[in-house]
């Protein structure tokens, strides 16, 4: 069973993927204004350091989400980082083509032995939580450095009504406090669930929660906010490329805004392009 899913993804879905995504690049960037002055531009690119510095980091990118993954199924399985590395790649490939990357899951447990894989849902969900949380916390701190201790707003509050600009900080603000909460706190929300009758059936399987230790917990927080912080870089590093002069405080809280964004976005993975451009702007 587990060859023939092998099988499906690498001669099958794979290139599938591969024709649906260029064929989505393709149509987006033939449409561009100014389509030979920008090529040009971007073949200049090319000839800069940041920009091999970039291609680099992806590696580091990803490397980054392997060790977390690593660790993550480490109660069920005994992943090598070759392994997981492999593991969270396919999980990259298949989310292309499914809501918010909701369908991560199914890339992985490829690689997942079969009496492991509906255990292995909940660590995949607790690492996309880790994620989720880092990336709401910085976006919730830009948010509150521009609109409280910055000269001027970002143009999201201009173009908000001031009590909608309030209640969007204030949202923010509370659902960061929910993430922590519930991230730091998972072992009490299992315990919660035991006492919800609808709910019990569904401990089981997530129950191998409430073994992590607060030190594994902020161990597997680290590593994602060290890939935030590497989606950050490679970004700042790509507009000093394009030559996009802003000063490099502002560029990283506008960036962290910007994730945010995006994260809020309901979004298919290869219709992401569009939606990333003009969150950007």
């Amino acid at each position: 069973m587990r060859k023939n899913i092998k099988i499906f993804f690498n001669y099958f879905l794979g290139p599938l993927l591969f024709i649906l995504l260029s064929w989505s690049l393709y149509k987006q960037i033939i449409h561009q204004p100014d389509l030979s002055q920008r090529w040009a531009q971007i073949r200049s690119a090319w000839q800069h350091p940041y920009f091999w510095l970039v291609l680099m980091m992806v590696a580091v990118n990803w490397g980054l989400e392997a060790r977390k993954w690593q660790l993550l199924i480490r109660p069920l399985e005994r992943f090598s980082f070759i392994t997981a590395f492999k593991s969270v790649l396919a999980g990259c490939s298949v989310t292309m083509l499914t809501p918010n990357r909701i369908g991560e899951y199914g890339g992985r447990i490829i690689y997942v032995q079969e009496e492991h894989r509906l255990r292995a849902i909940p660590l995949t969900i607790l690492g996309s939580l880790s994620q989720l949380f880092v990336t709401v916390i910085m976006g919730t701190i830009g948010l509150l450095v521009f609109k409280y201790f910055s000269g001027s707003e970002v143009a999201l509050f201009k173009l908000l009504p001031e009590l909608a600009g309030n209640i969007l900080v204030y949202v923010c603000v509370v659902v960061s406090l929910l993430l922590i909460l519930i991230y730091l706190r998972v072992g009490l929300l299992i315990r919660w669930m035991k006492k919800v009758r609808f709910l019990q059936k569904f401990v089981q399987y997530v129950q191998l929660l409430e073994g992590f230790s607060r030190k594994q917990l902020l161990r597997i927080l680290f590593l994602s906010f060290l890939r935030y912080m590497v989606f950050i870089l490679q970004y700042m590093l790509l507009l000093k490329v394009l030559q996009v002069d802003i000063a490099n405080a502002v560029c990283f809280w506008l960036l962290s805004v910007f994730y945010l964004v995006m994260v809020m976005a309901p979004t298919i993975g290869f219709t992401e392009l569009p939606v990333r451009a003009a969150a950007s702007v």
